[in-house]
């Protein structure tokens, strides 16, 4: 940590007015905290681990076989930490998994999720239309349309990319 603090004193960082109170803070506020992932797997290793202890854990009645309210409280306990799964914290596992949902659920249907931009529709997004060129210079106003896909056809189906791997191992 002694050596963590030196590289991060804020006297060795040129700030200027506002700049230099958030710089300080966002500075202080990281110290005692840990700096960035460090555990030794990579993000595929770390589910597959975390899965392969959570399936063995519970072997006698699966998660998926749970009803909603079980499966919440499992998803807590994950979430609160304190266990281990095979080598990775539940904590860090559930918030790798909570990211990939998030990311999967918001992105682009041509990479495997948000089947039928569901996600899109709620929110208002109109998607990844070619050109917006026509409306560079208008701010504020709401595109009143369906969302498209980056692969979006001219017959409006989303063509997956089979060179992306959007599978379960």
């Amino acid at each position: 940590m002694r050596r963590v603090s030196r590289v991060t004193s804020t006297s060795k960082w040129p700030t200027r007015g506002a700049q230099a109170s958030a710089f300080t803070a966002a500075i202080r506020g990281s110290r005692e905290r840990r700096v960035g992932y460090q555990l030794p797997f990579t993000p595929a290793e770390l589910f597959r681990t975390a899965l392969r202890a959570i399936n063995s854990e519970l072997s006698q009645r699966p998660f998926a076989r749970m009803n909603a309210d079980e499966q919440d409280n499992y998803l807590k306990t994950l979430e609160a930490g304190g266990k281990d799964l095979g080598g990775v914290p539940s904590d860090v596992f559930f918030s790798h998994l909570w990211q990939c949902t998030v990311e999967g659920f918001f992105s682009d249907p041509v990479y495997g999720g948000n089947r039928d931009m569901v996600s899109w529709r709620m929110i208002g997004f109109p998607g990844a239309y070619a050109s917006y060129y026509g409306l560079v210079d208008r701010h504020g106003i709401k595109l009143d349309r369906e969302p498209m896909s980056l692969a979006e056809n001219v017959h409006g189906h989303v063509q997956v990319d089979p060179g992306i791997p959007a599978r379960s191992p």
